[in-house]
């Protein structure tokens, strides 16, 4: 008996490989180091927490500041009289970056859909780097210390970083196709880990010099990244006379490999994947509006579980390297090394999931078992000891768990999302629908970053713990009926395949 076409298994890589050009290895590495850059300058202001704080009260009342000199100098420039308040005011800073970084990844999306994808990430690359600098090194340069400062670069900042997470995927999204998407996806997806590692190495090479050279490196770094984006990035292949995706694959795999797994499993599958910065204006499609975009099946499941996800994955982002310098007294330079294994898992987790959601055709099973062993990795941590080796397995392990899924649902979901049978006669969604699920994980992470100083600070570190397990579980309830939906297709197909046999 002859199975269905969409019950026939095509080899996940087999459309990636045939396709693949130097073009597309050129756009995959400037579009990863693009977004790395992007979130080494986040990861540096997480990395030098210590130091702000530091340096924003008295050292008299301060037990763990250094002797710094001028002691009139340094007494006269203090922001806050006690450590607390300084450590409240940054876990602020956070949400307010998150807040603006929210509402800016609604509208990038809508513009990286109207406008030419590579000035949009270059613009917002530069700029960035300009306020990171202003931010992080000219004020303690010119020793200005000013709340209401620091909050409005800290918004401009936000607003201007928001460019990347949208016209990156929405790039990628133009250049690979459905075939080993969830691969291809999760590994490419390590950018931010990666980001997050090279932005932990720079600081801690050069916070011996003083916290404010940390953001002069990362600034500088973003900035030329930026630069080599303009003049190096392609946004699709009709750029370079190349065809739109899927327009000469073969048609059994256009049927199995390039089908979205968002779409129906009983429709026939003609998605033609067109280019979102296609050159022939005559032909190109209008883009999706926001609403339309909002209506679209699983876009909102999917974007309030990630607002719950993303508060836990940054709230590890922004807080481990403060959590392991204040919970186990450990050197701040030290703590920056260690909270590397987080990412590391997050990468490694991120490429293997997606892997294994190409070869099932669905993610939202793998995602569910991820979570509900991300609680388990949770519990764990919260108890380790005070032992580097061990607390850097347990924390690779969580970042697996909790960085995999994270990734897949930024990235291969959105991309998804953004191209199931609903929008393939008007394709320019991918950023849209990429700034919904992104800026809808950006709110949850920046009420969040809020909530764990304060909880951090009433009832200590092991109930910030409790709560992370609370929303990595909630995560697992939104997405709750994709989860049964597509168990439930699972076990159909299986059950046909043993007719057949």
């Amino acid at each position: 008996m002859a199975l269905p076409g969409s019950l026939r298994r095509q080899p996940a890589n087999r459309g990636l490989v045939s396709h693949c050009t130097h073009h597309h290895i050129v756009v995959f590495l400037l579009t990863f180091f693009s977004y790395s850059l992007l979130h080494a300058s986040r990861k540096t202001f997480s990395n030098v927490k210590v130091s702000i704080s530091n340096q924003w009260t008295p050292s008299c009342l301060n037990s763990t500041a250094p002797e710094l000199q001028p002691y009139e100098l340094w007494n006269s420039s203090h922001l806050f009289p006690k450590a607390e308040e300084a450590t409240l005011f940054l876990g602020t800073l956070d949400t307010v970056f998150l807040f603006s970084y929210a509402v800016g990844l609604f509208v990038s999306g809508i513009v990286g859909d109207r406008l030419n994808l590579r000035w949009v990430l270059s613009f917002g690359m530069c700029s960035s780097a300009l306020v990171v600098f202003f931010f992080g090194t000219l004020t303690e340069w010119l020793h200005f210390y000013n709340k209401w400062f620091y909050c409005c670069l800290w918004v401009v900042n936000g607003l201007l970083q928001s460019t990347g997470w949208p016209c990156v995927v929405a790039v990628m999204g133009n250049w690979f196709g459905k075939a080993g998407r969830g691969f291809v996806f999760g590994l490419w997806s390590a950018c931010a880990s990666v980001g997050n590692i090279l932005g932990a190495f720079l600081a801690s090479c050069v916070l011996k010099y003083g916290y404010e050279y940390a953001f002069l490196v990362t600034a500088s770094v973003q900035f030329a990244g930026g630069v080599v984006v303009f003049f190096g990035l392609l946004t699709s292949p009709k750029e370079v006379g190349l065809p739109e995706l899927g327009a000469d694959e073969d048609v059994s795999v256009e049927e199995d490999a390039n089908r979205p797994l968002m779409g129906n499993d009983d429709a026939d599958d003609d998605d033609r994947n067109y280019s979102i910065q296609a050159t022939d204006t005559d032909n190109q499609p209008k883009a999706i509006g926001f609403f339309q975009a909002c209506c679209l099946p699983g876009v909102v499941l999917y974007s309030l579980a990630y607002a719950c996800l993303k508060l836990v994955n940054y709230s590890f982002f922004f807080w481990l390297p403060f959590y392991l310098s204040n919970n186990f007294q450990w050197k701040e330079a030290e703590a920056d090394q260690l909270s590397i294994w987080y990412d590391v898992g997050g990468i490694i987790g991120g490429t293997i999931q997606g892997l294994i959601s190409d070869v099932l055709q669905k993610r939202a099973p793998v995602l569910a078992i991820s979570l509900l062993f991300a609680v388990g990795s949770l519990f764990g941590y919260s108890r380790s000891p005070n032992s580097k080796p061990i607390n850097a397995v347990i924390m690779a392990i969580t970042g697996f768990f909790i960085g995999g899924p994270s990734n897949m649902i930024s990235s291969a979901i959105s991309a998804d999302l953004g191209r199931q049978d609903l929008v393939k006669d008007s394709s320019e969604a991918l950023a849209t629908v990429t700034g919904i699920v992104d800026g809808t994980g950006s709110i949850g992470a920046a009420v969040g970053q809020y909530l764990v100083s304060l909880i951090q600070e009433n009832l200590g570190w092991m109930w910030v713990f409790y709560f992370f397990i609370l929303m990595t579980s909630s995560t697992i309830l939104f997405i709750s009926p994709l989860i049964v939906r597509e168990i439930s297709l699972l076990l159909h197909e299986r059950r046909l395949r043993m007719l057949a046999e």
